[in-house]
This record gives C-alpha cells, structure tokens and sequence, in this order.
C-alpha cells in the first residue's frame, strides 16, 4: 500500500534534489550536470548583490504576511458561524458557495476581477463614474496592486481554508458545551472558552505551515495578475526566478535562488516550531 506513494515522492521530491547541484556549478546543458565546471557560491552571491534582491525580498514578505494576517481570521469566523448556526441547510449553502472560488483557476479569477476593475469597463469604476470620481487602475497602479492580490486571494480561499477549523470545532466534545449551557454560559462565552481553545493546534498547525512557505507568495496568481507597470510592488522571488531561469536560460541561478528560498523556509519553520512549543505547548514535531 505504501509503495505507490514511496515511488512518488522517490521519484518527484527526492530525485530531483540530486540535480539541485547545478545551483553550484555553471550549468550548462551540452555538457551535463557532472562535466559543468564547479563555481561554489558564485550564483547565491549574485542573487544577494543583485539589484533586485531587496525589493524581491520586500514585495515577497509584504505580499505573504499580508495573505496570513488578512487570510487567517475570515476562515476562522467562517468555521465558527458555520458550527453554529442551527440552520443546517443555510450552512450547506453558505459552504458550497464559499468553497467554489477555490477551484477557480487564476486565469478565471483574473477574468472575473477584469469585469470588476477595469478602468473602462469595469464594475467598480463604472460606479465611481456615476458618482463623479475618476477611474483607478487597479490592476495597473503601484498603489493598489498588492490590496488586489492579496484580498483577491482572501475571497479565493478563506472557504476552503475554513474547512480545517471547522474540522477541528467538529472533533470537540459535545458535552463541553453541554455543560456550559447548564452553567448560563453564553453562545460568545462558549465560542470564547471553549471553540477558540479547541482549534489551538489546528490553528499553530496551519501558522507554521504557512510561516514555513512564506517566501511563496502565490506565483500563479501574480504571474497572472501582474504587468510591467506594478514590477516594482508586485514583482516576487517565484516570478524573477521564472524569467532568469525559463526566459534568460540561467538555470543555475534560478536553482541557487530555488535553494535559498528552502534553506530560509526550513530555518522558519524550526524556530517556528520551537516557538510554538514554548509558548503554546504543541507543535508540528
């Protein structure tokens, strides 16, 4: 049973590592992993030097803790409105319809935000045309490009995010509230005290997850989303290293930066997790 998932990973995770040695040396294709001359740190160096390593770094940063401080919370009230309301087939509803974005592909998503907030067109600026404001660039401004990413993302996935907590409010003792309805407690008082504390590790759980891939800021959705005017704001680790590496053949490179981004996640997740288990008492190991 376990042999089709140990071929997978094998195969598509740990293979691949071997070939991560390219990151070291200068690679090139007609002369093979092995017989491309060795340049130790060379391509790390470059990409700490580089120009753009700061506002990568920066746009990267902004864009993912702006996605878990504003993604997190949505899901979580979600979860808890959801549990309960009493009203099942509302609540049968509400999920289907708040799940459905989330199988949306990003090109349909950039689509659906084009109908809304295109200067010409567009939902949003045909009604402040109405009321007497100009149109916004959304899509195109420095100013309001990294709010549309990230709450395009928010509405994307908080309904499938909520899933999980609303897992975890689920696997919680029935009798516990049980007991506080005896005792007068209020619906906040037993939403406080007793489905707050019971998603606690499910909550640490999904943070380290996150903190763990913080410098993946979503490269599908900006790769869609973004254009030449916003690089400046919008501009990612994932998406520089798509055109080093896919457009400007600099497989090395692209694969030193590959590497760094896991060093530096790996790193996070561990003091991460030191720091949950500290001061939370849970953790991923």
């Amino acid at each position: 049973m376990l042999l089709p998932g140990l071929l997978y990973f094998l195969i598509f995770r740990y293979w691949p590592l071997w070939n991560a040695q390219i990151a070291f040396r200068d690679f090139q294709p007609t002369l093979g992993v092995w017989g491309s001359p060795w340049v130790g740190l060379q391509h790390f160096l470059e990409f700490f030097n580089s120009y753009y390593f700061g506002q990568l770094l920066t746009n990267t940063l902004v864009i993912s803790l702006a996605k878990i401080v504003l993604g997190i919370p949505p899901a979580i009230l979600l979860a808890i409105a959801l549990h309960e309301t009493s009203r099942r087939f509302l609540a049968r509803v509400v999920q289907t319809i708040s799940y459905l974005p989330h199988f949306l592909s990003w090109v349909i998503v950039y689509g659906i935000l084009l109908a809304m907030l295109s200067p010409s067109e567009g939902l949003v600026n045909s009604g402040l045309r109405a009321l007497g404001l100009e149109p916004v660039p959304f899509l195109t401004s420095t100013t309001t490009f990294q709010p549309v990413v990230v709450l395009s993302e928010v509405w994307k996935e908080t309904g499938w995010s909520a899933i999980l907590f609303l897992a975890a409010l689920l696997s919680i003792n029935p009798t516990l509230y049980e007991a506080a309805a005896i005792d007068g407690a209020s619906r906040w008082q037993q939403v406080r005290h007793i489905s707050l504390p019971g998603i606690m590790d499910v909550l640490v759980l999904v943070l380290l997850l996150k903190i763990g891939s913080i410098l993946d800021a979503g490269f599908h959705q900006i790769f869609v989303l973004y254009s030449l005017p916003v690089y400046s704001v919008g501009d990612i680790i994932d998406t520089w290293v798509y055109r080093q590496g896919i457009q400007n053949f600099q497989f090395s490179l692209a694969t030193a930066v590959g590497l760094f981004k896991g060093i530096i996640g790996l790193v996070l997740i561990v003091v991460a997790n030191r720091l949950a288990r500290r001061f939370v008492g849970t953790g991923l190991y």
